[in-house]
């Protein structure tokens, strides 16, 4: 199975910026459709962003459609959740999935459609 990996988390202030970095191993990024999952202190885990297994495709949720950018790089097999504009409402800690799966549309928005996981990298955001 794949290994995914998290980096790029930090302390910012509003309206700062942060890359993070999902590094695969094990089996090629290629193969999955990635995601982007965060969850903030006594909230549930929400969707974030997705990208499909060519990485011509991208899905954000509204909340931050505009200000946050998912890519991916197959060759370096590490996908990338670049956070701009950020306020105190941004913070969490920051997932990346992956799934192998081909489901119906729009389920890429559902945690439970992902097979692999990091271990999450935090993002706070002061005012």
């Amino acid at each position: 199975q794949v290994q995914l990996e998290e980096s790029g988390g930090g302390l910012v202030q509003a309206g700062g910026s942060l890359r993070l970095s999902c590094a695969a191993s094990g089996r090629p990024l290629s193969n999955y459709l990635m995601g982007w999952f965060r969850q903030a202190p006594g909230k549930e885990r929400e969707f974030v962003a997705a990208i499909s297994r060519s990485g011509i495709f991208r899905y954000y949720a509204d909340s931050v459609k505009g200000r946050f950018t998912i890519s991916k790089d197959n060759a370096k097999n590490t996908g990338y959740l670049q956070i701009n504009s950020l306020n105190p409402e941004d913070t969490a800690v920051y997932y990346c999935a992956a799934t192998g799966r081909i489901g119906a549309s729009g389920y890429y928005i559902d945690e439970n459609e992902y097979e692999y996981w990091g271990q999450g990298t935090q993002v706070t955001v002061s005012s």
